[in-house]
């Protein structure tokens, strides 16, 4: 893979921006665990009562492949199983006799309160899986009273998704090489309101069902997105090929930990790292100052063989000790997968393809239901463990391979 390649999948979401083209009409490598449209028309879900239904109504609503690049991850998807597997191994011991009548699921992250620790993370090109995108899913975190977080390739400007709704949002910052095409887009997100700034740092991607699919971003598309990061430079005239040539310069790959002081010198917002599954990292983020920590392999999207993201997070929270919050992202499918990731010392957890998919299956109305739906199974987790607020979820409820 070229560097031109590289740098479009790492700084666009692996080629995700816009309704994605394909010459290949045949079924991936492992199509008899990926529905394609139309196939489970006769038994699509009447009602979503889960994440995973979710998934069935997307496969049949969305082409092949917008549906396989939500889904699917790097190589040979040990990681991107491992995420959701781990959670599997761990066992939920509730003592009895303890029970409450009721819970509350509210927190605060980053001293902002919300309805619940479930928080959307920033995820890409929305605007493959609903026209409204980015927008409607905004409106509906807004609506469940949590954090929606603004990819930066999501296919809206910062300005466009911030007006959307009212609710908290943090902007991911994709760094541009241009340093004052990254000042001036950080600025203009903290005008617009924004809570935080996420700093995406794992890098990497080979996915076999995106190459298989031959993925090819529309011109205008990738027009829209380069102008609403802040390239002046982008105009009418540019053909594809110069545009393209463009996109894969733009991009910073090298940037080091220095990049985080020039941060916290063109901003007072929180600062927020993802992607740490090192504690030698998170003792670093620490160390800057850095507000908080993601606990992150970019939902086995990156490079594969990566540990679950569940197993790292107890010394990650040991090493941080209290000194920044720490989020979970990746294989949440639960609401007892919230719990769990809880009572390993995670304030919050980031959901990036439960709502993709809803947002796929029905816009702003799937997200608010699937928001509702895990938060209604972290509810029965928590009066089934006795634990009456988010407080009183402690590792001792938890049984670890």
């Amino acid at each position: 893979m070229d560097r031109r390649t590289f740098a479009q999948r790492v700084s666009l979401g692996a080629a995700s921006l816009g309704l994605l083209q394909t010459a290949d009409t045949g079924r991936s490598a492992n199509a008899a665990e990926v529905p394609q449209p139309g196939e489970y028309d006769k038994n699509l879900p009447r009602e979503p009562v889960k994440v995973n239904d979710f998934q069935t109504l997307a496969a049949a609503k969305l082409p092949k492949a917008t549906f396989e690049y939500i889904s699917g991850g790097s190589a040979d998807e040990i990681t991107l199983r491992e995420n959701v597997a781990a959670f599997q191994r761990i066992r939920i011991l509730p003592p009895l006799l303890t029970g409450v009548a009721s819970a509350d699921p509210s927190t605060t992250v980053l001293k902002q309160a919300v309805s619940m620790p479930i928080l959307l993370a920033p995820v890409a090109g929305q605007q493959m899986y609903h026209p409204h995108g980015a927008l409607a899913a905004a409106r509906a975190a807004a609506a469940a009273g949590t954090v929606y977080g603004i990819s930066s390739s999501v296919g809206h400007s910062v300005e466009e998704v911030t007006a959307a709704s009212t609710g908290p949002k943090w902007f991911q910052l994709y760094v541009p090489k241009d340093r004052k095409v990254a000042r001036q887009l950080v600025e203009r997100a903290e005008k617009s309101g924004v809570k935080a700034i996420i700093v995406t740092v794992d890098l990497g991607e080979w996915k076999d069902a995106d190459r298989r699919n031959r993925f090819a971003l529309p011109k205008e598309t990738l027009v829209k997105h380069l102008r609403d990061v802040g390239f002046t430079q982008i105009v009418d005239s540019m053909s594809y090929e110069e545009i393209l040539a463009f996109n894969g310069q733009a991009w910073d790959l090298t940037f080091s930990w220095d990049f985080f002081d020039w941060l916290r010198g063109i901003t007072k917002l929180p600062l927020i790292i993802k992607g740490v599954l090192r504690k030698e990292d998170a003792a670093k983020a620490v160390s800057l100052g850095l507000n908080g920590i993601v606990v992150s392999n970019h939902g086995g999207r990156r490079l594969d063989g990566m540990p679950a993201t569940i197993e790292m997070l107890p010394e990650i929270v040991q090493t941080v000790a209290g000194r920044a919050e720490v989020y979970l992202d990746g294989g949440i499918r639960r609401g007892t997968d919230v719990l769990i990731a809880l009572a390993l010392g995670a304030r919050a957890v980031l959901i990036g393809r439960p709502y993709a998919w809803a947002l796929g299956a029905n816009g702003e109305a799937g997200v608010r239901t699937v928001l509702n739906l895990l938060r209604e199974e972290l509810l029965n987790a928590m009066v089934t463990t006795g634990c009456a607020k988010i407080s009183d979820i402690q590792p001792a409820l938890l049984r670890r391979p």
